[in-house]
């Protein structure tokens, strides 16, 4: 008898890209599906930029999984061998930078069809701000300039994401208006530092790397308002 893989997604409030101790990312891999997990870095809301992708690589070589980076702007695979490699990947971690373009580039490329597969078949899908927001229904975003809402996520996980939800002036009384008008609908908000686990769709683990780092689910109360709960977050420390 043959069974259907778990279908899961990682938020991350921070990794590789702005934490020294690399507990999230450490984290982040204990989730997924092989002992020494292909890990694929997709820089694309940063237009590839080279350093980022440095960045990834000295941070992930000396890992216990073998990384690789898919460039989009100087793309190098036709669609088939496109498909082929991200379907082989045990995990696919998104990087930061500007969700709209993202979501874009993608639909170009036909990459957001691609990880709904890749999804579908146990890949871990992952990544931190823009990263984050793109497998949600709908986020907050800075990728017009003003921080606003973009409705117009890839919908594999249920909801609306948030990221740097107190580290940035204005983020939470923004995404807390976009969410009491209907604008976005009901969703998780990060703070820097925290990670969340969705297994099915459904927060099946959140997990911090500072005790004062929480996430937040953000619901419209029905009075113009919202109600946010900070949810228990296991602390991540260090092995011996």
């Amino acid at each position: 008898m043959s069974f259907a893989p778990a279908h899961r997604l990682v938020l991350i409030g921070g990794g590789f890209s702005t934490d020294t101790d690399g507990l999230l990312d450490d984290w982040t891999l204990s989730h997924a599906r092989a002992s020494r997990p292909k890990v694929c870095f997709v820089p694309t809301a940063s237009g590839d930029a080279p350093a980022y992708v440095e960045q990834f690589f000295t941070a992930f070589r000396p890992r216990n999984c073998e990384p690789s980076v898919l460039s989009l702007f100087r793309r190098e695979f036709d669609d088939d061998a496109l498909r082929t490699f991200l379907l082989s990947q045990d995990v696919v971690y998104v990087g930061g930078g500007n969700t709209a373009n993202l979501l874009a580039v993608w639909r170009a490329h036909g990459v957001d069809r691609l990880l709904g597969e890749a999804y579908e078949h146990g890949t871990l899908l992952c990544g931190i701000s823009a990263g984050a927001n793109c497998w949600a229904e709908g986020s907050h975003t800075d990728s017009f300039g003003p921080l606003t809402f973009l409705p117009d996520g890839l919908g594999l996980l249920p909801g609306s994401v948030c990221p740097h939800y107190t580290s940035e002036s204005g983020r939470r009384a923004s995404y807390q208006e976009a969410v009491a008008t209907g604008s976005l609908s009901a969703g998780w908000a990060l703070e820097d530092g925290t990670g969340a686990l969705f297994t099915d769709g459904l927060l099946t683990e959140a997990v911090t790397r500072t005790p004062e780092a929480h996430l937040h689910h953000v619901r419209a109360d029905g009075n113009s308002s919202v109600t946010e709960q900070a949810l228990p977050c296991r602390l991540l420390v260090k092995a011996q």
